[in-house]
């Protein structure tokens, strides 16, 4: 149109057809978009849980074939749902932003455990604790259920965004659903980011309580068939029933 002359809609019958956007499609990107905003809610409660602080740890969940994660370096008070980094399974992206430095083992666990939907990964004080010291989290109370088995392994060490940190983290996450990692933090995963989060604190505070009583005496563990009880009942507890 010829920016002097006024504008005249076109008669119906002349209008230009465009094609509608399939309905699968509309879907597809409303249903990114949810997960964008989730990742940015959850995100901005890190660090009022006491799991994260400044720009520490990373959030992940799968989006359609790929899966959307933080950026790297950038704090969470500042993210916006576009800040996602969207990347498919062979770690391609394309977006302005870098995705964490830690994508490799949000993929690999992605690709190694259909069951797991979201990754969450921090630093937070007494996790990371025993985590520098190498150590595991026993059965000393009935809430390492939480974690999917009779343990919160430790991952061995190996420098952070490494093929080989991403294998060790596969390995100590065998039959479980959280771990640490030597000299560096906590993994907690989820089918939701809600439930991944709520696990994170759950292992959080299992790092406290054993810290603690280490420090009064020598923890009494829980048995294998006590154990094995407790995982039975937490399939019907609270976010531990959240399926996929």
């Amino acid at each position: 149109m010829h920016p002097c002359r006024p504008y005249r809609q076109e008669p119906r019958e002349r209008r230009r057809w465009r094609p509608a956007i399939p309905s699968g499609a509309a879907k597809a990107v409303s249903d990114e978009l949810t997960l964008r905003k989730d990742i940015v809610g959850q995100g901005t409660k890190l660090a009022a849980s006491g799991l994260s602080q400044g720009t520490s740890g990373n959030l992940s969940t799968r989006c359609g074939a790929g899966f959307l994660i933080t950026p790297s370096g950038t704090a969470y008070e500042g993210l916006t749902p576009a800040d996602m980094v969207l990347l498919d399974m062979a770690g391609h992206y394309e977006h302005p932003l870098r995705p964490s430095s830690e994508w490799r083992f949000h993929r690999d666990i992605y690709v190694a455990r259909p069951d797991i939907q979201a990754v969450v990964h921090v630093h937070p004080p007494y996790s990371t604790a025993l985590a520098m010291c190498r150590m595991a989290i026993p059965a000393a109370h009935y809430m390492i259920a939480v974690g999917g088995g009779d343990s919160i392994r430790c991952a061995e060490y190996h420098t952070y965004g490494t093929q080989a940190l991403s294998d060790a983290v596969l390995q100590a996450l065998e039959g479980r659903l959280a771990c640490l990692m030597a000299n560096h933090g906590m993994i907690a995963t989820g089918t939701t980011l809600v439930q991944a989060i709520w696990r994170a604190v759950e292992v959080e505070n299992l790092a406290r309580q054993y810290a603690l009583a280490l420090q009064v005496g020598k923890p009494v563990l829980l048995t294998d068939q006590e154990v094995t009880e407790v995982l039975e009942k937490f399939a019907h507890y609270g976010l531990m029933s959240v399926k996929p």
